[in-house]
């Protein structure tokens, strides 16, 4: 049994074809059936089932694939291990982050991070919730960046910081008569929301659970986008009133500021956390991952929430 043998099971199971997985282990198919073939022959059983389409992994094989992920875990340890002797770091790291945090992190992420960490190549992809997930469980990424409580066996979560919700309005809308509003002033046949598959958009839901239950049958909403800052445009030019994160509001103008309005406490906030799988060990890029992050944001919401009273909306599988 070899460290390639193993590599080459692992990714037969996370594409379940033998002409893809050859294709990411840069080899020849035959080469890598072939190895495989001989840790079968080695152990004395199948692992997967090549009559089917596609190829399906057997009971055993599920057992020693899940296996094959922590052994090849701590094989990357060894790496871990020497670049923490040599204080350096290096290798590649491929991170996923969410559409609706990307706009407001990674310009200064990408900015920061790659002159104070030259040797780490960063690959960074956008994705869903849902698609993180299920990329992290196959080994495809090493981290994300995500709206947090996931609540899924097998992922780690580390908590970074809590970013508040605010309701941004059309000039017209009553609500920008109050000083701070609550959820009941979400008018949510006004609402502009964002696409089914995005978090945040769960999340506003949730939010507005009692107005959504008054409504029943009724759709609260007329059109979805796939973008935080289209909400923020259709508010301007259709009226309305849309949620954003407070991150967004960042760079808002004067003018755009006057649109906005926070929530009466609890503030309504997300959790944004790292999430890896749990054979993840590469925790000094993790680290210093985290460290640029942190220093985006503002200091405000680094403070733990337990220290301020805040509603933490969860995202719902809805």
């Amino acid at each position: 049994m070899t460290i390639t043998q193993l590599e080459y099971v692992v990714a037969v199971a996370t594409y379940k074809s033998f002409v893809a997985a050859a294709e990411k282990c840069f080899v020849t198919q035959p080469t890598l059936s072939m190895q495989i073939q001989k840790l079968e022959d080695e152990l004395g059983i199948k692992l997967f089932d090549r009559n089917k389409h596609p190829i399906a992994i057997t009971a055993m094989g599920e057992a020693i694939v899940e296996q094959a992920r922590i052994v090849l875990s701590e094989c990357e340890k060894i790496h871990e291990l020497i670049q923490n002797q040599q204080n350096k770091l290096a290798g590649t790291f491929k991170f996923a982050i969410i559409p609706t945090i990307a706009p407001y992190i990674l310009p200064g992420l990408m900015e920061h991070y790659v002159p104070n960490y030259p040797d780490v190549k960063l690959q960074i992809t956008e994705m869903e919730t849902h698609q993180i997930i299920a990329a992290l469980r196959k080994n495809e990424i090493d981290a994300a960046l995500v709206s947090t409580p996931l609540e899924e066996s097998g992922i780690k979560e580390y908590p970074l910081f809590y970013e508040p919700f605010v309701a941004y309005f059309a000039d017209d809308e009553k609500a920008l008569k109050k000083r701070l509003i609550t959820p009941q002033d979400i008018a949510l046949d006004r609402i502009w929301l964002l696409n089914e598959g995005h978090c945040m958009r769960n999340q506003i839901i949730n939010l507005c659970s009692e107005q959504i239950q008054k409504l029943q049958a009724e759709r609260p909403f007329r059109y979805e986008s796939s973008n935080v800052e289209t909400l923020r445009k259709m508010v301007d030019k259709n009226k309305g009133m849309t949620i954003l994160p407070e991150l967004a509001t960042i760079e808002f103008t004067d003018d755009q500021i006057e649109h906005v309005r926070y929530f009466e406490t609890p503030e309504p906030v997300r959790e944004i956390a790292l999430v890896t799988n749990d054979h993840f060990v590469k925790l000094t890029l993790l680290q210093s991952l985290m460290d640029e992050i942190l220093k985006l944001v503002p200091e405000k919401m680094r403070v733990q929430k337990n220290n301020r009273k805040v509603l933490r909306i969860q995202s719902a599988k809805l």
